[in-house]
């Protein structure tokens, strides 16, 4: 029977087949686990981008047009790609294989998906965890694209060392919302589907708004599905992190801490359990949710 030390040792060497089973017993919580996570290096360099965007923005097609990029260059890519889970069954509701279906026979590249597991903003603990996990099979590059937008994506921040925002020329009525809850942790915009009326006049807004916070995000046009602008994109995506690296760090794994610990405390709590007693509880006429909560955590 495999050590957890031989599992490291061999996803280090790049056995894909160990890399699937280690991903899915740290997932699921299943021995060796723990003891796989706590003899990982955390301070590996493997550049983690996250790219995050309102539905229909493009970002499925982005990642595979960035994925390309890298791969003809003979790099090793890994994509996790979060999914909406379920509230009904739990469950992840899109699959990879459906959205990634080109890169599947390419050996250079590695692909999984994964729940949000009701995390707000598509980023668990699990997230972190395997992204962890992928960082020690030396990839060049790790690509995390995950759900939604909105003040809740703050989440992707304390995940990748570098964020990217994809919306679309349709985005402009909406720009004094992406103001307030995006600047904070994009580190690039990018308008996607710019062949699309009013994406010059989208993106040109979204350089005079930017130019105006205190920290330099960049914004990049680009026609996935066609391959324009993905290049300076990409050159872009692996320049150095610009300002204080020591503080990004500390940022960083303050942000990964927290979302452990957090998870560590919340283990006890089981959904579907929580669901079966809101079910008798709501039989009473003087149900009451924080009286309810009250007794839940006794």
């Amino acid at each position: 029977m495999n050590t957890h030390l031989s599992l490291i040792s061999e996803i280090k060497q790049g056995n894909v087949k160990t890399l699937a089973r280690t991903l899915s017993l740290v997932e699921n919580d299943i021995a060796p686990s723990d003891l796989i996570l706590r003899d990982l290096d955390s301070k590996t360099d493997v550049k983690v981008i996250g790219i995050t965007g309102p539905p229909g923005a493009g970002k499925s097609t982005l990642v595979n047009a960035i994925t390309n990029h890298f791969t003809n260059d003979n790099k090793r890519v890994a994509i996790l790609a979060i999914d909406p889970t379920s509230p009904f069954n739990f469950g992840s509701l899109l699959g990879d294989r459906i959205r990634m279906a080109n890169q599947f026979n390419n050996p250079n590249v590695f692909i999984r998906s994964l729940a949000t597991r009701g995390a707000l903003g598509g980023i668990s603990a699990k997230t972190i965890e395997m992204v962890d996990v992928l960082k020690a099979a030396n990839f060049d590059l790790i690509l995390v694209e995950t759900v939604g937008v909105g003040q809740s994506e703050v989440e992707i921040a304390g995940l990748a060392d570098k964020t990217i925002v994809v919306l679309v020329p349709e985005s402009g009525d909406e720009i004094q919302n992406i103001k307030s809850g995006l600047m904070e942790i994009a580190d690039c915009f990018v308008v996607n589907k710019a062949d699309r009326e009013g994406a010059d006049v989208f993106a040109n807004n979204l350089k005079k708004m930017v130019h105006q916070g205190t920290k330099e995000i960049s914004v990049f046009k680009t026609i996935a599905d066609k391959n324009i602008g993905v290049e300076d994109l990409c050159k872009w995506m692996m320049k150095p992190v610009q300002g204080n690296q020591a503080e990004r760090k500390e940022f960083l794994f303050a942000e990964k801490a927290w979302k452990l610990i957090q998870q560590e405390k919340m283990k006890s709590i089981d959904k579907k359990k929580l669901r079966e007693s809101i079910r008798e509880a709501l039989k009473n006429d003087n149900f009451n949710i924080y009286r309810f909560a009250d007794e839940w955590m006794k």
